[in-house]
């Protein structure tokens, strides 16, 4: 790879805008909204964790995101101590737990922001009754973070904030 090369891929990830994503599980709102990121902007470097991570994406979540065109099977979840050292944009929390719990991050964070969604691996009932409420989530996620990244993500204010 030639020296200019190098620098232009150097130069697009430095411009990248990181945003990271918490929830509690870091199996369903927060992999949602990651994927939808993702999908609406492929010039975003997206990651998700969780204050205590599931072993596995659920299954429900893989489903009505692959419905949606946007798998996230290959998503696994990551433990929020993974990402504590680095400098992100956004830190944005899902659940209201996450956001109580949610540690103290040695790199700069510009913005954190909180979108709160009920956990739908909580949901009752027959697998169709569990399936629409994952939709229900997904779709709220989809309009909350299209707002969010249209009034925030696409130009990002100044100014870290040193700690959450």
């Amino acid at each position: 790879m030639t020296v200019c090369r190098k620098n232009i891929i150097r130069n697009f990830a430095n411009n990248m805008k990181r945003i990271l994503i918490l929830c509690t599980g870091n199996s369903c709102q927060s992999k949602m909204a990651q994927a939808y990121l993702q999908h609406l902007d492929a010039g975003l470097y997206v990651r998700s964790a969780g204050t205590r991570p599931a072993h596995n994406t659920h299954p429900l979540a893989i489903a009505v995101m692959e419905e949606a065109g946007m798998p996230i099977r290959d998503l696994q979840p990551h433990d929020v101590k993974e990402f504590v050292h680095e400098n992100w944009d956004f830190v944005n929390t899902v659940c209201d737990h996450a956001r109580e719990t949610c540690p103290v991050f040695v790199g700069k964070v510009r913005h954190r922001l909180h979108l709160g969604f009920t956990d739908p691996a909580q949901a009752n009932g027959a697998n169709e009754e569990q399936l629409e409420v994952f939709r229900e989530i997904r779709d709220g996620i989809i309009l909350s973070f299209n707002k969010l990244y249209l009034k925030y993500i696409e130009q990002v204010a100044d100014g870290y904030e040193e700690r959450l």
